[in-house]
């Protein structure tokens, strides 16, 4: 038994698919309308197989009838126990939710909130048929469900304001912009159908709108941007072909300007003035007026100079915020010279005419220009000066006139001149004339001289208020002037007296002056002396070089050889002079053998003249010293102390006589040795005065400390002793040691004899030295030295 296929039916009326009743559901609802695909044939016999599908179902949006029913469905097997109907998809169970619902017993669909096509224009859904168990009964069906569209969206310009540009004098029909809207309804119904219009744009009328593409263009001629430079029209659109819902916008169209204005001067003519010496200044401006877009190509200016200023002193040029023309003056002018200038000035666009402006001349103006007097500042013609004086020029010697002029021809001034750089103070300024004269002979030698000039600094002022100055530089040239000879360097040296052993001597000059009155130097032997060419031969080297060589061999010893030397300077300087030469007997490697060289060199190396001024010195010295010792002897007081000075830490109170040979007990006595200390013990006979100063004394000795300090110890008295033999001898005031020497007073009437033998007798041999041989071993060696 076949099984019975699926069957629809479809309770919503009317029936838009078929568009007709099949039956009546339950009273109060709309019958369903029951679509049935066809039957499907097989060859032979077979099984035939149904299936249920529902039509799409239509509902207007906006539709305010809530909640609203759609469709009723039901499937054939309608069990005894009842049949689940459910339904799912968007609008159901997926975003959004809540719009559509199901009677799960019935099987009837409705619509719960309003519908807005212009979010969602159609939702499909999939309806299930279950029975109780929740076993399924038929195949899950399509339930479309289409949303009709409405006219609920008026039509939106794409933006608010439209901006367009057109140039001035476009033909008609020149494209100027596009205004576009959009209509959120259904492309494919009137709702859609917009239609464009301008609903104002001025009394002119010069613009159209296509109605269906919406392209704004012009309609006739007439725009001129120095009229009119920017046009608004109001655009409407409409839906509904134009019957239908409106909106409004804005359209800008700006007049494009075209160079169709040439500038123009303000007036015919300009007048100006400028101060004389003054350049890159401006000094007035030239008004013009063009009608075209301010700022633009076709309304900057360009100006140009035609006549009236040959030297190009003057420039011309455009201030691009006022379109003015600025003269200014690039070189400066000579109010002496020329004192006014007038100038033709013409003007134009720094773009061309458009060919639709009226064709006519430039511009020109005509720009009077008076040029003012002003002090100027005097000047030297000719600066630096070069000047030049020979070496040891005597004082006054005129060396130039450095003087300046004015240029001030109209106004007549004095000028004064005066010295602001003189470093070495030789020069004297005129101060009227400008005159310069030296103050002082002028040194070749100076430090102030650089490279052989002097470099000073002159001012010229003018008696203006204020006064005006100005500065030149005289530069002096210092002419060498040959007047010294070049002198021998080294005026000695030592040779091999054989001319097979060593290189000759090698000879040198300088000269004090300066090139080129000095090398070459040209040596060579004195004509006054022609035997020296015999065994002496002297040859140039270089320029300040020559070598002197012996031909024969010459004895050792020292030679004197005179010589010439004469420079290259104009006229030439020669000067004499006598070389020394030590001769030695040298070895195979030309150096002198050992022993001879210092003896052949004695006396060599110095000159006589050299010779005199040393032993000049040294008289000098001589005679210092003398005078110095002399004036030392005369002014040191007298001396009184005793031989021996107090001292606290004296060892030798007395002096005992210990030689017990004769005398008895006269000669145990002690000396007192205080008697030695105090002056005043000795007699007056013997008074001590000032002892004269040694004439042989040097200046620098000084006078020995006195009193001198007496020996710790008698282990000591050796030293005592030696030091004051050495006190003695540096003593200025001590005679010399052939002298009788005074040793102290010893009274009047003194048994004992004189301890000098210079006073006693005249020779050594007179005296008798046997008697030291008894005075101990220590005395005996003098006795063998002295005795007979």
């Amino acid at each position: 038994m076949e099984s019975p296929c699926l069957l629809a039916f479809c309770l919503l009326a009317p029936l838009w698919a078929q568009g007709i009743n099949l039956s009546q559901g339950e009273a109060g609802l709309p019958a369903s309308p029951l679509v049935l695909y066809p039957w499907r044939q097989r060859a032979g016999p077979s099984r035939v197989k149904r299936a249920w599908v529902i039509p799409p179902i239509s509902v207007s949006e906006n539709h305010k009838r809530i909640p609203h029913l759609l469709v009723q469905i039901k499937s054939d097997k309608q069990l005894p126990g009842g049949v689940i109907y459910s339904i799912k998809g968007p609008g159901v169970d997926e975003e959004p939710l809540g719009i559509f619902s199901i009677d799960k017993f019935s099987g009837k669909v409705f619509l719960n909130t309003m519908l807005d096509r212009e979010k969602n224009d159609r939702f499909r859904l999939r309806a299930f048929a279950l029975d109780l168990g929740g076993a399924t009964l038929e195949d899950p069906t399509d339930l479309e469900i289409v949303v009709v569209d409405q006219n609920d969206n008026r039509p939106l310009f794409q933006q608010e304001i439209f901006t367009g540009h057109v140039v001035e004098g476009a033909v008609p029909g020149t494209y100027v912009l596009k205004a576009e809207a959009t209509d959120a309804d259904d492309p494919d119904t009137d709702n859609a159908a917009l239609r464009y219009s301008i609903l104002e744009q001025g009394s002119a009328g010069l613009f159209s709108v296509n109605e269906t593409t919406g392209e704004i263009r012009t309609v006739q001629v007439g725009l001129d941007r120095e009229v009119v430079s920017v046009y608004n029209l109001t655009l409407q659109v409409a839906d509904m072909s134009g019957d239908g819902l409106t909106t409004t916008a804005t359209a800008v169209i700006y007049v494009d300007d075209i160079n169709d204005n040439p500038p123009e001067f303000t007036k015919p003519e300009f007048s100006m003035e400028v101060l004389e010496n003054t350049s890159g200044v401006d000094i007035g401006r030239l008004l013009v007026h063009d009608k075209d877009l301010p700022g633009s190509p076709n309304w900057l200016a360009r100006f140009t100079i035609l006549e009236g200023d040959p030297d190009g002193a003057f420039a011309i040029r455009t201030d691009p915020h006022t379109n003015d023309g600025i003269l200014s003056v690039v070189k400066a002018l000579d109010h002496e010279g020329r004192d006014h200038f007038t100038l033709t000035v013409s003007v134009q666009n720094q773009n061309q005419l458009h060919p639709s402006a009226p064709q006519t001349t430039r511009a020109l103006a005509m720009v009077q220009v008076q040029v003012l007097d002003v002090n100027e500042a005097p000047f030297f013609r000719e600066n630096p000066r070069l000047a030049s004086v020979v070496e040891g020029a005597p004082p006054g010697t005129e060396l130039t006139t450095f003087s300046a002029s004015d240029p001030d021809t109209r106004q007549p001034q004095a000028l004064s001149y005066s010295l602001a750089y003189d470093p070495a103070d030789w020069l004297l300024l005129d101060p009227r004339s400008g005159r310069v004269q030296t103050k002082r002979e002028l040194p070749c030698r100076s430090p102030f001289l650089q490279g052989g000039w002097y470099t000073a600094v002159i001012l010229a002022s003018d008696n203006a208020d204020p006064p005006r100055t100005a500065t030149g530089t005289l530069s002096i040239e210092l002419l060498e002037v040959n007047d010294h000879g070049p002198a021998l360097l080294p005026p000695a040296g030592v040779m091999c007296s054989e001319p097979s052993k060593g290189q000759g001597l090698l000879l040198s000059a300088t000269d004090e002056d300066l090139p080129p009155h000095a090398e070459p130097f040209h040596f060579r032997l004195s004509p006054d002396a022609p035997q020296l060419a015999r065994n002496w031969s002297l040859s140039q080297l270089n320029a300040t070089h020559a070598v002197l060589v012996v031909l024969a061999p010459v004895p050792a010893g020292l030679h004197s050889l005179p010589l010439l030397l004469s420079d290259s300077g104009t006229p030439r300087q020669e000067r004499p002079q006598l070389l020394n030469v030590s001769v030695c007997p040298c070895d195979e490697g030309g150096s002198c053998q050992a022993g001879t060289a210092a003896a052949s060199t004695a006396g060599a190396g110095l000159s006589f003249g050299a010779l005199m001024v040393i032993l000049s010195s040294i008289l000098l010295l001589l005679a210092l010293a003398l005078l110095a010792a002399i004036r030392e002897r005369c002014h040191r007081p007298p001396r009184h102390e005793g031989l021996l000075q107090s001292s606290r830490d004296d060892l030798r109170d007395n002096i005992l006589a210990y030689d017990e040979q004769g005398g008895g007990e006269e000669d145990q006595g002690a000396y007192d040795i205080n008697q030695l200390r105090n002056p005043d013990f000795f007699p007056p006979p013997c008074p001590r005065g000032k002892q004269p100063i040694r004439r042989d004394a040097p200046y620098s000795y000084a006078t020995p400390p006195y009193p001198r300090k007496l020996p710790a110890s008698p282990s000591d008295i050796e030293d005592f002793i030696n030091e004051g033999l050495d006190a003695a001898d540096s003593d200025p005031n001590a005679p010399p040691y052939d002298t009788a020497l005074i040793y102290d007073c010893e009274g009047s009437g003194s048994v004992a004899g004189s301890l000098s033998s210079i006073v006693s007798s005249l020779t050594d041999g007179d005296q008798d030295y046997d008697y030291l041989s008894e005075w101990g071993p220590r005395f005996r060696r003098l006795a063998d030295l002295y005795g007979h």
